[in-house]
């Protein structure tokens, strides 16, 4: 994103998604859905979050 506006609810360090907020550690979406790849979770690696996309 070239011009980022910080959801400062919404705190997030990955750097390679095209929401990530480049000079604050923070999603620029207004809302994220997080989901797993587990049939039962148990751990937080379980977990994704649904609204990553790649970075250009």
């Amino acid at each position: 994103m070239d011009t980022c506006h910080a959801n400062h609810c919404i705190k997030c360090t990955v750097q390679q998604c095209a929401n990530h907020c480049q000079n604050e550690n923070y999603c620029a979406l207004e809302c994220i859905t997080v989901g797993t790849h587990e049939m039962n979770p148990t751990m937080d690696q379980c977990t994704d979050c649904k609204s990553f996309e790649l970075k250009k």
